[in-house]
């Protein structure tokens, strides 16, 4: 991974250390966040957030500036997947809104 994304994954890891139950893992070149071993967010070259969230939630956060379809390798993803660029990144509350919605769409066990 390149420097602007270890940057973000270190971002990342301080707003959530909070959560204990939070595990972080390589997968696909990216570096994800994991709870309950569902990826809520993954710091992605060049700093873009990758961030799973529900199918009809992202339809409405896609029209945010800055927010797009997350592309991996070939294939583009539903809206279930979005990338958010780094300038939608720029504060550290930019940053804690995502990972919220994240956290609010994880998946729960039943």
């Amino acid at each position: 991974m390149d420097a602007a994304g270890e940057e973000l994954a270190d971002r990342v890891r301080a707003l959530l250390t909070i959560d204990s139950d939070v595990e972080e893992k390589r997968m696909f070149g990216t570096r994800a966040f994991l709870l309950g071993g569902h990826i809520l967010v993954g710091a992605r070259n060049g700093g873009v957030l990758l961030v799973r969230v529900d199918e009809e939630h992202g339809a409405t956060l896609i029209t945010r500036s800055g927010v797009a379809t997350a592309v991996m390798g070939p294939r583009t993803m539903g809206t279930g997947w979005l990338d958010v660029s780094p300038a939608a990144l720029a504060t550290d509350d930019d940053l804690a809104f995502w990972l919220d919605v994240a956290r609010e769409d994880a998946p729960h066990p039943s």
